[in-house]
C-alpha cells in the first residue's frame, strides 16, 4: 500500500475537488467529480456518497479506482489508484460521516467509500519540464481565471 503523506492530505484538503474514475461491469469509464475528498487512514482515503450511483455501482462490481486532484492554478496534483470499498451504516460508516460533517459536507450521505491506495503519483504540467516555476504558471492561471 501507498502512504498518503502529510503534504498530500495537506494538498487534497486544500484544492477539494477531485475526479473519481471507475469502470462499470459493461466496461464503460465513469469519471465523477467529487468534493468531499479527504484522508482517511495511512494509506487510505475516502469520499462521501452524496450524489453517486453509478460510481458506487461500479465500485461493488469492480473496485479498481483512481482519483486525481489537481490544482488548476499551479497545474501539479496526485494521481491516487487503489481499490474502492463501499461502507454503508456500521461504526466505521458513522466515524467517516462525522469526519465529514466536520469538514463542512450538510449534504445526506448514502454511503462512504474508502479507498486502499496502492500507487501514488505526482501529476503536473508539460510547463514545468520546460523550467517554468511554480509561481509563473500561478500568475498565468491567475490572470486567466480571475481576470
Amino acid at each position: 500500500m501507498a502512504r498518503i503523506t502529510d503534504e498530500m492530505a495537506q494538498f487534497i484538503e486544500n484544492e477539494r475537488l477531485c475526479f473519481v474514475a471507475t469502470v462499470s461491469p459493461e466496461n464503460a469509464p465513469n469519471i465523477s467529480p467529487k468534493g468531499s475528498l479527504m484522508r482517511s487512514g495511512d494509506s487510505s482515503i475516502a469520499f462521501a456518497d452524496i450524489r453517486s450511483p453509478d460510481t458506487v455501482a461500479n465500485l461493488e462490481s469492480n473496485p479498481a479506482v483512481e482519483v486525481s486532484v489537481i490544482s488548476p492554478i499551479v497545474r501539479r496534483g496526485y494521481l491516487f489508484a487503489g481499490r474502492g470499498r463501499v461502507v454503508r451504516e456500521d461504526p466505521e460508516f458513522d466515524d467517516m460521516v462525522a469526519r465529514f460533517r466536520e469538514m463542512g459536507i450538510k449534504s445526506p450521505i448514502g454511503t462512504v467509500v474508502i479507498i486502499d491506495v496502492d500507487r501514488v503519483e505526482e501529476t503536473m504540467s508539460p510547463l514545468y519540464d520546460l523550467g517554468y516555476t511554480e509561481d509563473q504558471i500561478r500568475e498565468t492561471w491567475k490572470k486567466h481565471y480571475f481576470s
